[in-house]
């Protein structure tokens, strides 16, 4: 596939270029305008749009269809049947109608619902998503759908997802309204979701049975070489890593997914595949894809892929940093700063915005991280963290902070990329990173307009337990002059 990379690229996928090579022109202005502005599609463009992926897809090899969900799981779901449809004892036809594609009525009684129903009222129903695009998966039409009861209750996590875009698209579009702009009609949130995982051999894999029924490791000594040299990041990747890596990126292009960079990650056998930032509901849809694949692959070549959170102690677990950024259907990036003072408001204003919701809304974001798998890795609370030029913002979960301020004098460098938490002082360990909400690191200038210095007391955790001594305390402005000292406080097993 080297030498047709761009050819094979989302060979598999019903995309754009697709629908206007095979769709009447009334049928694809009908979807675009659905796309862009939310208006219903008729029934008979559903028909044609169904009748044309079945063929596309029957050309490829595809005998079934389903309507590819995301229950309240964490994986995908997904009910297979077939395009026949009988015209006689010894006969049938190959069919897809609109009805088909738009819903579908899988038995929902033994997905997760939060409690909303008793099991014998269970029905859900899928709806067609038609702002991603349909692709072949093993043989299968693959439609995503969202999941949802018969009142409209959502069952799985895409649809508040796309709830959650719709209201922020408004709103933006709302405050630059306010700027002036009248030409952006939508507001897009943009994330680019780096998968961290570890490879093992098989025949080693099948020896632990606690790694088999848990995907990670209960006990065990440590190795006799860890992380410590740190010379496995960014390292010669190993013929056997590299084989795997290059099937696993041929197959994710095929599906039109973005994998773009590929590494090796700290700990020994760790390593990393990130893909090009693309709107939220397509990434998430292809984040859930490339984990699924990434097992497939390794199986070929008689390796697990663990994506466990934290599958070893004694060094680093695998996180899923999210690059985020909002950009305009006109191709503006809200997070950088422009040329004149009004479009450098137009980027603090929603620089603060994004602040104040983390910290406001702090717990909602917690929740959204707080698996068993991830609150094992943090080993602890989490902690919510922003990283400005210049200085840093944190939201400590649990606790309320009056405000944020930026120290430093008026400078301009790039944030720092891909979730990687600011350089600590001297002297002290840099944790984890958490929950890294980064900027895509665009170059940002902020000025010093009279922000009082900030020192930041040593961040305490069961990653670092080193520096017991007594740490100054935040103040405002106006509170008084020096800083307070507390004495260390200590925990049981050294733990603060």
């Amino acid at each position: 596939m080297s030498g047709n990379i761009s050819r094979q690229f989302g060979s598999m996928v019903f995309n754009e270029e697709v629908m206007k090579q095979r769709l009447s022109n009334t049928c694809y202005r009908a979807w675009k305008k659905c796309v862009e502005e939310g208006t219903p599609l008729s029934l008979e463009t559903a028909h044609e749009m169904a009748a044309e992926m079945k063929n596309w897809a029957m050309d490829r090899g595809a005998t079934h269809y389903t309507h590819w969900f995301q229950p309240m799981t964490g994986v995908t779901a997904e009910k297979h049947d077939s395009f026949i449809t009988p015209e006689s004892p010894s006969r049938v036809l190959m069919q897809f109608s609109g009805k088909e594609l738009v819903r579908g009525e899988p038995d929902a009684s033994s997905f997760p619902s939060g409690g909303l129903r008793a099991t014998f009222e269970a029905r859900g129903y899928t709806a067609w998503d038609p702002t991603a695009f349909a692709f072949i998966k093993d043989g299968s039409l693959c439609i995503p759908t969202i999941f949802c009861s018969y009142s409209g209750q959502a069952l799985d996590k895409k649809t508040p997802l796309l709830r959650s875009m719709e209201e922020l698209s408004r709103q933006a579009v709302r405050v630059l309204r306010l700027f002036g702009d009248t030409d952006v009609k939508r507001v897009v949130s943009q994330v680019g979701p780096e998968q961290e995982y570890f490879l093992i051999d098989k025949d080693v894999f099948n020896r632990r049975e606690d790694l088999i029924l848990t995907g990670r490791t209960l006990f065990g000594a440590k190795p006799p070489k860890g992380q410590e040299l740190e010379d496995h990041y960014f390292g010669t990747i190993k013929p056997r890593v590299a084989a795997y890596m290059q099937e696993l990126d041929e197959e994710l292009w095929q599906l039109g997914i973005l994998a773009k960079t590929k590494h090796n990650e700290v700990a020994p056998a760790q390593h990393e595949l990130a893909p090009i930032y693309t709107d939220a509901n397509t990434a998430c849809d292809h984040n859930q894809l490339t984990m699924e694949i990434m097992k497939k692959v390794a199986g070929r070549h008689n390796m697990v892929c663990l994506l466990h959170e934290k599958p070893f102690a004694g060094v680093n677990g695998s996180g899923k940093h999210d690059n985020w950024s909002l950009s305009t259907d006109t191709g503006m990036n809200l997070f950088r700063p422009g040329s004149t003072p009004s479009q450098n408001a137009r980027f603090l204003l929603f620089l603060a915005a994004f602040i104040k919701g983390v910290d406001e809304y702090q717990e909602l974001l917690r929740c959204t991280v707080a698996n068993p798998g991830n609150d094992h890795r943090l080993g602890g609370p989490a902690r919510h963290h922003l990283h400005l030029p210049g200085g840093r913002a944190d939201s400590h979960h649990g606790r309320h902070h009056p405000g944020y301020r930026v120290r430093g004098p008026e400078q301009e460098h790039p944030l720092h990329r891909r979730g990687r938490p600011a350089p600590h002082p001297p002297g002290h360990h840099r944790p984890q990173p958490h929950l890294p909400p980064g900027l895509h690191g665009q170059q940002v200038r902020v000025p010093d307009a009279g922000l009082q210095p900030v020192h930041h007391r040593p961040q305490r955790g069961p990653e670092h337990h080193h520096g017991r001594g007594a740490g100054p305390v935040r103040r405002r402005a106006g509170e008084g002059g020096g800083f307070q000292h507390r004495p260390p406080r200590r925990g049981p097993a050294g733990l603060y």
